[in-house]
């Protein structure tokens, strides 16, 4: 799946700067293009924003389903905004899915896969160690449950030659 972004913009501010006054000439020349630049998610990912979300059909446990999104250079899902939650939200269907959100005990703060610390930006449900999506928002489970996941990563850009 291909979403074409146009950076003709850019390209318009760039040459607007006139660098070649400020740079020494033999780095004026050396010019770059962005046009035809698009970001791409893996076949059954789905894009939002500037990541690729993949959402399982199968049913794994937390750390299986961590060890699988790192199998396919991702984790489970990571969101910084209300928004990116509210997609997450919509697209997950019925069912639950486990998410990147995990902590030692009901004592620790909640982290995401990548140790950095939660921001609590929506409260979630449970004394378990393991978040997971669910329709009332986020909850917490064991990490033996199995659910469905969803993982995440950001996405990855193109060049693709000008067609004449």
């Amino acid at each position: 799946m291909f979403y074409k972004i146009n950076f003709n913009h850019v390209n318009e501010y760039y040459s607007s700067l006139n660098l070649d006054k400020h740079l020494p000439r033999r780095q004026s020349k050396e010019r770059f293009s962005i046009k035809n630049i698009c970001a791409v998610c893996p076949k059954d990912w789905i894009g939002f924003k500037s990541k690729c979300f993949y959402f399982s059909e199968d049913m794994r446990n937390w750390t299986l389903s961590q060890t699988f999104c790192m199998a396919q250079e991702a984790h489970l899902a990571q969101f910084q905004s209300k928004e990116e939650l509210n997609f997450l939200m919509r697209y997950k269907g019925d069912s639950t899915h486990w998410i990147g959100l995990h902590r030692e005990s009901t004592q620790h703060p909640w982290r995401w896969t990548d140790n950095t610390e939660y921001n609590n930006l929506v409260p979630i449900r449970g004394e378990g160690e393991r978040a997971y999506l669910s329709d009332r928002g986020i909850s917490s489970g064991k990490d033996h449950t199995t659910r469905k996941w969803i993982c995440s990563k950001p996405e990855s850009f193109v060049q693709f030659p000008e067609v004449s």
